[in-house]
């Protein structure tokens, strides 16, 4: 791990009330912090000045808001995008108001041909009405596109669209190759990374080597820690794996184990990982969004952080 090599990403979790530790502490402590959007971007700016590149979220209202503060606000280098969709919990949200699934389905609807994406939806309309899975999932990508197009006006890039780890670890246990060589080929086609978050990740490389799709052209994150915390099958195997990905651009998460670890000994195991492009941590207190990037970004453990110094890891 080097500098020059490394990214580092600003989680989007403490913004949703997320935390590997306790929800209710993380609910609590950014309720103390005032939660607000404009809070939100702070800790983001705060983060960048600090030796943060960028910026990985989830697609939602609250975090488009936040792209927006941020898109206003930063003067520095083009802010770099990783979007993780669909974020599970928002149509969970939208389907209780919109009564049920059918309510959801038609809401939704109603935004895809609202959208700025009338091109994308009648290239896959005979594909829609089929519920071909590449054209259902090709208009939906196009629409959350959109959205955050609307919300990125200026100083920021989106680098990276990537699959919830829902969506891609069901796509390789049903073996459809087809699907994610179109979504790949979609992206590709718009100047956009496609990404893919993986709870398994020798499993989706192992199946994308099997199915020849080209590394160097995709983003894939997954967990990797000293303790093995989330990986799956087993620490060993990620390492292994990773290796073989070498081409790809991997951005761990889980780099502190939920806590477990503390940032000095993060440090020491990814710097071995000679395969990682990047991390990505969430920080709820501008004191953390400091000192962690600082941290991280020196790649030494030049500071000793306090007692009450916690980080909430990201946990999409």
């Amino acid at each position: 791990m080097t500098n020059a090599q490394f990214s580092l990403l600003v989680g989007d979790n403490p913004f949703h009330g997320i935390s590997h530790l306790s929800q209710q502490r993380a609910r609590t402590r950014f309720d103390q912090n005032q939660e607000t959007i404009e809070h939100a971007a702070n800790l983001v700016a705060l983060s960048l000045e600090n030796g943060a590149d960028g910026f990985m979220f989830s697609v939602d209202q609250t975090t488009l808001s936040i792209i927006e503060k941020v898109s206003q606000n930063h003067s520095g280098e083009p802010v770099r995008l990783y979007a993780i969709a669909p974020y599970a919990y928002e149509y969970v949200r939208k389907a209780t108001h919109n009564g049920g699934v059918s309510g959801l389905a038609k809401s939704l609807a109603k935004e895809l041909l609202l959208s700025s994406n009338i091109k994308v939806v009648a290239s896959n309309v005979a594909g829609l009405l089929r519920l071909n899975l590449s054209a259902l999932l090709k208009t939906y990508v196009a629409y959350e596109l959109s959205r955050i197009k609307a919300a990125a006006k200026r100083n920021v890039v989106l680098e990276s669209f990537m699959l919830h780890e829902l969506v891609t670890d069901m796509a390789l246990a049903l073996n459809l190759e087809g699907l994610c060589k179109s979504y790949i080929d979609f992206l590709e086609e718009r100047n956009i990374r496609p990404g893919f978050e993986t709870r398994n990740f020798p499993y989706l490389v192992n199946k994308f080597r099997e199915w020849n799709i080209d590394f160097s052209k995709l983003t894939l994150t997954s967990a990797f820690n000293k303790v093995g915390f989330q990986m799956c099958p087993s620490k060993l195997e990620c390492e292994q794996a990773l290796n073989r990905a070498c081409e790809a651009e991997v951005i761990a998460m889980s780099v502190l184990a939920a806590g477990y670890l503390k940032p000095a000994e993060a440090v020491g195991y990814l710097a071995g990982l000679s395969g990682l492009s990047g991390l990505v941590i969430g920080v709820s207190k501008e004191r953390q969004a400091a000192e962690t990037f600082r941290l991280f970004k020196s790649g030494l453990p030049s500071v000793e952080l306090p007692q009450d110094f916690v980080l909430s890891e990201v946990k999409m």
